[in-house]
């Protein structure tokens, strides 16, 4: 009777422990969202061009020391020229075909792993940028520097062609203004320092 007691003590020992782990586990798992700060920027046969998207969202999870998902999703309507050129804004939403494809998002497809080196950081983020329903695999790398707060500030630039995405570049004036083809995308995302702590052990 006592070597059954005992028994039945260790298996409700053993299903506690699993379920506590299993809950730290599933909290350390929940994603983690951010608002990136954007710009998208471009030439023109009358003058470069810059435009900040407004309402970005994004969120990530972070497991020990990996980055196993992300996701960055830019509602195309919150493009916004820095020109404030009202037509600039129309054609930009005509050309992304904003009614049918009204976000763009980028999806991590494979994790990340940031290499820390003192107060600096990088990682290279692999996975589908998705632009106007055409969806393609891209590498973004990307540096980060820490701040007085600990957190840190992760920036980047993505090169890319609007034909890649069979977008035709905006045409305004019947045709006396054309954007290129070529636009950079920037990025600006703080990461607190706890989610990179496990990073400090090694």
């Amino acid at each position: 009777m006592k070597r059954l007691t005992n028994r039945c003590g260790l298996i409700v020992f053993v299903l506690m422990f699993l379920s506590f782990h299993s809950a730290i586990n599933a909290q350390s798992l929940k994603p983690n969202p951010f608002k990136p700060t954007i710009t998208i920027s471009g030439t023109s046969t009358l003058h470069d061009w810059e435009s900040v998207v407004e309402t970005p969202k994004g969120e990530y999870v972070f497991d020990e020391k990996t980055i196993k998902s992300l996701t960055i999703n830019i509602p195309v309507v919150s493009i916004k020229s820095k020109q404030e050129e009202k037509l600039m804004d129309k054609k930009t939403y005509e050309a992304l075909n904003s009614d049918k494809n009204p976000n763009i998002i980028f999806q991590l497809t494979e994790p990340a792993t940031p290499m820390m080196n003192g107060s600096d950081a990088q990682v290279t983020l692999t996975g589908n940028l998705t632009i106007a329903g055409v969806t393609k695999k891209i590498s973004i790398k990307s540096s980060g520097k820490k701040s007085s707060s600990g957190s840190y500030l992760f920036s980047g630039v993505v090169p890319l062609k609007m034909s890649d995405f069979k977008i035709k570049p905006p045409v305004a004036m019947l045709g006396l203004i054309k954007t290129g083809d070529a636009i950079s995308i920037k990025f600006d995302v703080t990461i607190p320092q706890q989610s990179l702590l496990a990073l400090y052990k090694e």
